[in-house]
């Protein structure tokens, strides 16, 4: 029998390594900047086509390389960062592994033009799934370009799983701002399709935050400040208002890297306890830094899972820092000692009479006392028999019985002459809200709790959730208007709102502006990230569309929807949860059957486009074994 292991040609092993360090356009990104970021860069640009699909160039102004260098990057643990395995607890520098230029070589067409300040000339070099196929002088600026072309174009599989171009974006971006973020003494700008996105001078932390995020989040940052000996940490957190349900901004960075730590971000939420509710999420941009030595970056290939030595010790730190933030500017609840208006309370002192104040004292009352009390003459006088004017003899069980849809089998019991109506009773014990136009016992709608309706069905009482019913009604509404490929009425509104847009946002914005349109927006475009609102669906009536838009853009970002139909659902999905029928709103006994009405006219009232349980049927043997 012959042997049957072998060794894998390098074509093969350089791209079976490059799965675990090149995952997309975003992981290529991430590892160029940061080898800009060790080489002294003060300012890189990043350039991108089709969502670096097609191209992805990255130009820094750092100290370049020397002709012998710039080819030995491209091969396999080939690195300028650490000599020796003792150098893996010493490390100052973003990359050490010496991987990612070889990833990058095995799985796309690659132009690199570099040249150092000493060097009069630089190089070009062009590499091709890992052959080099021309390496040649050139007259160059000083600093690195790399070109990285037809990522994947080797490997069809992986390029056939990346995603839409404007998914793959977000994670660039997002790639992009953790970087951004950490790195505020560099200037960084990102171009997408020839559409500058960003640019970003150096400056402090603040800065940088309210040119990636927004102006709007400038009010909400509170300093974070913590020196010890174990580990300094500083940065900001947001104000508990400005805490959010979904894209909450949650920032780790240690030693100038970004990390994904669950356990300092359960010290930063226990600080927030009882400050938001539990479904709510704040934001922080926290900057860790301790000694390498302490900590180790080598476990995973993108290096943002890290090990802390004084993980125990630094998880109180982060605790009590974020929550003398909070405390010292006023963001957690506080006791009110103002004076001013205060009633002067005379305090007593041993040996000094205590003067007390003659306007309104009588000496001689007392409350006790006969004379004291109210004569029967001087009492008020109430006419109690309006008390029983809601007691008559009417016998109301049968109208009940027959209204609720149950036979008269003396389940529910009539009203005897010092009893209360059936239905009054029913109201009262159940905390149903009777209709504003119609009398409970003649309407077949009540509304219990402000949530559901209750209503006799031929099978017992049934309980719809007004939200969700509203919810299911509206979504099929508009997803009818996709299918005939019409428009829902625009309402122009008298005072048009101005929404501002992160860059991001905004790229994002575009790709769903058309379908908003359809669902009966009316947008325009004020340059800068700003759009006006001048009309809305005619059925969303006062609602914050700030916010609306801002929701719908989480919506969709988290949901990474690819086709055109699916992220068309998604926007559909969001506009109707937020035009919904809110939870505690009264309706009358008119709106509650037209919304029962249209919710058993769709073809799928059962459960809201989100897998929730519409309404729910409580039948009569369950009410008679109750009874």
């Amino acid at each position: 029998m012959s042997d049957i292991i072998h060794l894998l040609p390098d074509s093969v092993a350089n791209q079976i390594a490059a799965g675990e360090v090149i995952q997309r356009p975003a992981s290529v990104i991430k590892e160029l900047v940061e080898n800009a970021v060790d080489a002294g860069a003060t300012s890189i640009r990043i350039i991108l086509k089709d969502a670096g699909r097609t191209l992805i160039q990255v130009i820094d102004n750092g100290c370049g390389m020397s002709s012998t260098d710039a080819r030995l990057a491209f091969e396999r643990h080939s690195t300028s960062k650490i000599r020796q395995a003792d150098d893996l607890f010493t490390l100052r520098t973003m990359g050490f592994r010496g991987e990612a230029l070889a990833s990058i070589a095995a799985i796309a067409q690659v132009e690199l033009r570099t040249r150092r300040p000493q060097d009069e000339v630089g190089t070009c070099l062009r590499i091709s799934a890992s052959q080099c196929e021309e390496q040649v002088a050139a007259t160059l600026p000083v600093g690195s370009n790399f070109a990285i072309k037809n990522i994947f174009f080797n490997v069809p599989a992986r390029r056939k799983f990346l995603k839409s171009n404007q998914v793959e974006l977000s994670n660039i971006i997002n790639e992009f701002e953790r970087m951004a973020l950490v790195n505020t003494e560099v200037e960084f700008s990102l171009t997408h399709n020839d559409n500058e996105l960003y640019r970003l001078p150096a400056g402090s932390l603040r800065q940088r935050i309210v040119l990636l995020f927004g102006k709007s989040l400038n009010q909400q940052l509170l300093p974070v400040e913590a020196h010890t000996s174990v580990v300094n940490i500083t940065g900001f957190v947001g104000k508990p208002e400005a805490a959010r349900k979904r894209g909450a901004l949650q920032y780790l960075f240690v030693n100038g890297r970004y990390m994904r730590h669950p356990g300092f971000h359960k010290a930063v939420m226990k600080a927030y306890e009882e400050l938001i509710p539990q479904n709510e999420m704040p934001n922080y941009f926290l900057n860790f830094t301790v000694s390498p030595d302490t900590i180790d970056v080598n476990i995973h290939p993108t290096k943002t899972e890290i090990k802390f030595e004084n993980e125990q010790v630094i998880w109180p730190i982060v605790l009590a820092a974020v929550k003398e933030a909070l405390g010292k500017f006023c963001a957690a609840p506080s006791i009110d000692f103002d004076m001013d208006d205060a009633p002067d309370i005379p305090a007593y002192t041993p040996g000094k009479n205590l003067e007390i104040p003659s306007r309104g004292y009588n000496p001689s009352y007392n409350p006790f006392h006969s004379s004291s009390r109210t004569s029967s003459a001087q009492r008020p006088q109430y006419d109690w028999s309006k008390l029983y004017e809601g007691f008559n003899n009417t016998d109301t069980s049968s109208a009940l019985t027959a209204d609720m849809g149950i036979p008269d089998e003396g389940i529910i019991p009539s009203a005897t002459n010092n009893q209360q109506p059936v239905g009054e009773y029913i109201q009262s014990s159940l905390n149903i809200e009777p209709s504003e136009t119609t009398s409970t016992t003649t309407s077949q709608y009540m509304q219990f709790k402000g949530r559901y309706i209750v209503t006799p069905s031929p099978g017992g009482l049934l309980l719809v959730d007004q939200h969700r019913a509203h919810l299911r009604v509206l979504y099929d509404r508009y997803m009818q208007q996709r299918v005939d490929n019409a428009s829902i009425p625009s309402q122009q509104i008298l005072f048009p709102e101005l929404i501002q847009l992160s860059p991001s946002q905004a790229s994002l914005f575009n790709d769903v502006a058309p379908m908003l349109t359809q669902l009966g927006f009316d947008f325009s475009d004020m340059g800068a990230c700003s759009y006006s609102v001048c009309g809305i669906p005619a059925a969303i009536e006062g609602i914050d569309i700030p916010t609306l838009i801002e929701q719908i853009l989480v919506d969709v970002e988290t949901s990474s929807c690819n086709l055109s139909d699916k992220l068309f659902s998604q926007v559909a999905l969001s506009l109707a949860r937020a035009a919904a029928i809110p939870i505690g709103q009264v309706l009358t006994a008119t709106e509650m059957e037209q919304l029962i009405g249209d919710l058993f006219a769709l073809a799928t009232p059962n459960y809201t486009p989100d897998g929730k349980p519409v309404y729910t049927l409580l039948t009569i043997d369950e009410i008679v074994k109750r009874m």
